[in-house]
């Protein structure tokens, strides 16, 4: 039994694609630890506010020096870093949209990013993540190629979720890819080549 956190960031509401690659993970995960829980998170409807300096000043407060304006301005991040602490298994919806990830994905990955929360240093002055013990897949959805061929130099999505996620201790990541949507000849199966490609481990 495992608790699984299905992340959104879709603008296509229930046409999109990485949502439905996703549900698809989340189905399959279901299918291995049977009585799971899932908690979906929408980014895009949630409308996941992007940092302002009153909330990236609250990251560097002891929270017993804290007001209560403090408070309030925390615990939206307090409550996404809560959400991904618990979970087991995160599956992240990740369109790929003018070759990078949507915004509100962005802002989710700037409220969770916490120094001595999320991640902090050693003594070697090198970061350590401090979210351990996840298993990561990201849904991602695109179309044209990008996994491999010219395209492949213009995918900023799985790079960048590799290696930030990677940073914040989440080493243990599979991207599974739904490509190829708008192209003839490719997008007919481009979807059941994805579910298809899908393996829970």
């Amino acid at each position: 039994m495992k608790q699984i956190l299905h992340i959104q960031s879709s603008l296509m509401g229930t046409q999109s694609y990485s949502i439905k690659l996703g549900n698809a993970i989340v189905e399959k995960i279901q299918k291995k630890y049977p009585g799971s829980t899932i908690e979906e998170l929408n980014l895009v409807e949630n409308d996941i506010p992007h940092l302002t300096p009153e909330v990236l000043g609250t990251f560097f407060i002891p929270e017993e020096q804290m007001t209560e304006k403090d408070r309030k301005s925390i615990q939206l991040s307090n409550q996404l870093v809560e959400q991904l602490m618990n979970a087991d298994i995160i599956v992240i919806g990740a369109p790929l949209i003018n070759f990078a990830i949507h915004s509100s994905l962005k802002s989710w990955i700037d409220h969770i990013t916490r120094a001595g929360v999320t991640f902090g240093y050693g003594e070697d002055g090198r970061p350590v993540g401090m979210v351990k013990g996840k298993k990561v897949y990201v849904a991602m959805a695109s179309g044209g190629i990008y996994s491999e061929g010219p395209g492949k130099d213009n995918d900023f999505v799985a790079p960048y979720l590799k290696n930030f996620l990677g940073f914040l201790g989440m080493t243990d990541l599979a991207v599974l890819r739904a490509e190829g949507l708008k192209i003839p000849g490719i997008k007919e199966t481009a979807m059941e080549k994805a579910i298809a490609s899908i393996v829970i481990d």
